[in-house]
């Protein structure tokens, strides 16, 4: 009898010790699972909702990006070229600024515009920021040239020997069609410094030798703007400022004809509110922007942008300190009240410390 409770006694410890060892065995095995359930729920209620925030970016057609979709969510286009590009759709819509992004597509838009048919690509020029680099890049695309080194530098600019069509060339029909189609861009470089560089570029060194800058522009610039009339000295960057700055230069401009492109806005030259660009590159980050700009037209396989010395495309504003200073504040914020449209749209800071 005692034997049989002993061994009753041992049958219920032997289940007392399994049910405990099964309890131990749930709780190890099932929490992992229940966590990761509960991290998988998570995932999958959030991750729709990322995703509904980025297709609630609604792009134009012919402003969508151009890169190659690694998902259907997730374009591989760095988030800097979509920036620059909802920022610009945001400044359009600005009407506060509406008489300063705005402008019509008219022949004189068009004559800046560059094909290359061959490849789909319009390229909208803006000198003195990089211009001739791309304008190789092109040549040697639509077939002029079989590489950049071989291109004469007296052939580039030279729009009868070059091989570059202007969009103008084209029937409307044709126009509309590479405008919705093809792949468009141009390069943008802050506004101040980039004057600076046209008026050294055609008034103080004049490297392609065209005269008519300093014996024809020059002197009508002086005729109307210097302040001090014995004052003999050749044009002044304060001449240059003042004129630009007149909100009724255009009368002057007329008589100078397209030679002023070198200075006009941005707006002006390529009407970024009209017409969706597909990038908008930056001087001051062109080593990043140009290789990209390159890969994304599908042409980073047939030719490479020309070397880029070293500094040249960092902002200087000492060098911006300098060139404005002893000009009056009037006279630069007149300037900038005209260039205000391409600071705003292309993301480029208020110069305060020149206008305060």
């Amino acid at each position: 009898m005692h034997h049989q409770w002993l061994l009753l006694a041992a049958c219920f410890w032997v289940i007392f010790m399994f049910m405990v060892a099964s309890k131990f065995i749930t709780l190890t095995f099932k929490d992992p699972d229940g966590y990761n359930a509960k991290q998988e729920f998570l995932f999958l209620t959030t991750m729709p909702e990322t995703g509904k925030l980025r297709e609630e970016k609604h792009f134009p057609e012919d402003m969508k990006p151009t890169g190659k979709m690694l998902s259907d969510r997730q374009p591989d286009q760095p988030l800097v070229y979509l920036e620059r590009l909802e920022l610009i759709r945001n400044a359009c819509r600005d009407e506060a600024l509406r008489n300063l992004s705005h402008t019509e597509v008219s022949k004189f838009v068009l004559d800046r515009i560059f094909v290359c048919d061959k490849h789909k690509i319009l390229f909208c020029q803006t000198p003195k920021v990089g211009n001739t680099q791309w304008k190789k890049v092109l040549i040697v695309l639509n077939g002029a040239f079989s590489s950049i080194e071989e291109i004469p530098e007296n052939v580039v600019h030279d729009h009868e020997k070059n091989g570059l069509p202007r969009l103008s060339s084209f029937s409307k029909a044709g126009i509309q069609k590479r405008l919705k189609t093809f792949f468009k861009f141009f390069i943008v470089r802050d506004p101040f410094e980039r004057l600076i560089s046209a008026f050294k570029d055609k008034f103080v060194h004049n490297p392609r030798f065209e005269p008519w800058y300093r014996h024809e522009i020059a002197p009508g610039i002086i005729r109307k703007y210097r302040k001090n009339r014995t004052e003999t000295r050749g044009i002044q960057f304060e001449d240059f400022v003042r004129y630009l700055g007149d909100p009724n230069r255009r009368w002057l401009d007329l008589q100078f004809g397209d030679h002023i492109i070198h200075w006009v806005t941005y707006v002006e030259l390529c009407a970024p509110c009209e017409i969706k660009y597909s990038v908008i590159g930056h001087h001051e980050t062109l080593e990043e922007d140009a290789p990209y700009i390159l890969k994304e037209a599908g042409i980073d396989h047939l030719v490479s942008y020309p070397t880029i010395p070293p500094g040249i495309t960092i902002y200087n504003r000492t060098k911006v300190e300098h060139y404005f200073l002893g000009i009056s504040k009037r006279d630069i914020r007149r300037l900038y009240a005209r260039f205000e449209g391409d600071f705003k749209l292309f993301g480029y800071q208020k110069p305060d410390f020149l206008l305060n």
